[in-house]
């Protein structure tokens, strides 16, 4: 037995050994191995002879285990993984991957230093944001005049009227709040959002009506102009829609946008999920990011990317919107504690360990992923994803204004191939490219340095930035990675390292950091990745 703190009060956990890993862990935690999906606990049965799912396993190898086989079937075509899905859907076969790694996410950054306010109808304080430390700074209700405001700090809980109510208007904010800034506490960490360390401010907006309405919009945007510097905001996500037909409150939009962009905070606001060329309040706003979406096939390869049906057009000064496009389908989202769909998770996925191909089926259909989370869509989870990238560059470099922070974006965003530019804006985000450029602009830690790796006729040179490390070393396709030392990069200075390989033929590369003899970590700079044995990345380039 050992004792651990919690909310502030002391009680015991039984801890058992890993039946697969042999290291300590909770006995409550080897239980989640209950959740995998059959072709993980069919990985595990065939790796450790013997082991059976009432045994268990700790969340490091459950988690490393599931992402082996979402990764590889995430390197072939989706052709290929619905044939091996038969009889079941191809949902149930190859369930989804976490976003920060189906995007190569620099793990990094994770929007330290900022406040990310999100406009929505309504919010639960979910584990994800509350646990360990709350990161809710205030919770808002724009519906009515004057505006109802509650502030906590991290050693708080919180609660608001209604908070405990696992209302249908709930839901909506619940998911993209957990998709911006969740810290995966109900998985380990594994389904975490971008900006996982950023605090929140939640800002509701649907009145008793049920409406929406612009005024209710504008309204909590002057609310954050005016009380949103206090609390760290520097970003705010829109996932609502108000109404064309209302003129004047539309007018009251656009100019509250305006006045916080003005005041350097980055608006972004999703663009609709009709796939017609019409945008209502807050994404026909000139100064807002407004985000379309695209359905990456929940897999690696750049050529299955395609848009989805989300909404464009022309906004009142005829500025072509969306800006740029995110992923809005195979996005993880937290399940609402205490509804119905909640226990309907919890039994499923108890009756999984049978292995009934039925239970498949009724998972699959209800989007679930683990007993905790399911995937969603639509833009409105687009739109937070890209909030929650700006929340990380901003911890990169906290001088970048709004306008730097869209020229950044647009300019790293890969265009998706096939689809009209008014569809798809500048294109698809390029997060760890967004972050690395945002990291070398004006004041960033690495101004002045090129991205990584730079690649010419005489050879290749490769920069990583670590702060705190003490060695760098890099190794490649070139060498024997399994038993080469690898090159020692040099600290060019406070924790930038560079590295240089020269006289390499012709052809693809893989590559690779080790940093202090002990942590591998693939180049956070180079958009360009191929997986390898260790359920991870290594990156590559083609010289």
């Amino acid at each position: 037995m050992i004792t651990e703190i919690q909310t502030g009060t002391y009680i015991e956990a039984q801890i058992e050994l890993c039946p697969i890993c042999l290291n300590p862990a909770k006995s409550e935690s080897l239980s989640e191995a209950s959740w995998l999906p059959l072709g993980a606990v069919a990985m595990l049965e065939s790796r450790h002879p013997g082991w059976q799912m009432s045994y268990g396993a700790c969340p490091s190898c459950v988690q490393s285990t599931l992402l082996e086989q979402l990764i590889a079937q995430g390197e072939v075509t989706i052709e290929d993984r619905i044939k091996a899905a038969l009889p079941l859907s191809a949902e149930a076969a190859f369930g989804v991957l976490p976003t920060p790694m189906r995007l190569h996410g620099d793990s990094r950054f994770r929007g330290r230093g900022t406040a990310l306010a999100l406009i929505d109808i309504g919010f639960y304080p979910h584990p994800d944001l509350v646990k360990p430390d709350n990161r809710i700074r205030a919770w808002v209700d724009a519906s009515v005049e004057p505006v109802n405001a509650l502030f906590f700090g991290p050693n708080e809980t919180p609660e608001w009227p209604g908070w405990d109510s696992a209302g249908p208007a709930q839901w909506h904010g619940l998911m993209t709040s957990g998709v911006a800034a969740g810290n995966g506490w109900l998985s380990h960490g594994l389904y975490r959002g971008f900006a996982s360390e950023a605090d929140v401010v939640l800002v509701q907006v649907r009145g008793q009506d049920g409406r929406i309405g612009n005024a209710n919009i504008a309204r909590a945007l002057r609310w954050l102009h005016q009380n949103g510097p206090a609390l760290g905001v520097k970003v705010v996500s829109i996932s609502v829609a108000g109404e064309r037909r209302d003129w004047l409150a539309w007018n009251a939009v656009d100019k509250a946008v305006s006045a916080l962009v003005e005041d350097g905070i980055t608006v972004v606001a999703a663009s609709g999920n009709a796939g017609k060329r019409e945008l209502v309040p807050p994404a026909t706003a000139p100064d807002a990011l407004t985000v379309g979406g695209i359905d990456d096939r929940n897999n690696f390869d750049p050529e299955a990317v395609d848009v989805w049906h989300s909404n464009y057009g022309e906004c009142v000064t005829g500025l072509q919107k969306p800006e740029l496009v995110a992923p809005s389908i195979w996005v993880v989202a937290p399940v609402l504690p205490g509804t119905e769909v909640a226990a309907e998770a919890e039994r499923l996925f108890t009756l999984r360990q049978i292995r009934d191909l039925n239970v498949e089926l009724l998972i699959a259909d209800q989007k679930f992923v683990t007993p905790y989370y399911q995937h969603v869509e639509g833009t409105s989870f687009a739109a937070p994803i890209v909030a929650s990238v700006i929340a990380c560059m901003l911890e990169a470099n906290p001088s970048l204004t709004p306008d730097k922070i869209r020229e950044i974006l647009e300019t790293t965003a890969q265009p998706v191939e096939g689809a009209d530019r008014e569809r798809q804006g500048a294109g698809a985000l390029v997060p760890a490219l967004a972050v690395a450029c945002a990291a070398r602009a004006e004041s960033g830690p690495l101004e002045g340095i090129p991205l990584s790796p730079q690649v010419n006729a005489s050879g290749v040179t490769f920069w990583l930035y670590e702060p705190d490390a003490t060695s760098v070393r890099l190794q490649g396709s070139w060498d024997n990675q399994s038993s080469s030392p690898g090159v020692e990069a040099r600290q060019e200075r406070p924790g930038i390292w560079r590295a240089r390989i020269e006289g390499l033929d012709a052809g693809q590369y893989t590559y690779r950091f080790l940093v202090d003899g002990v942590r591998w970590v693939d180049d956070p700079s180079n958009p360009r990745k191929v997986a390898n044995v260790r359920s991870g990345f290594d990156s590559a380039f083609i010289l």
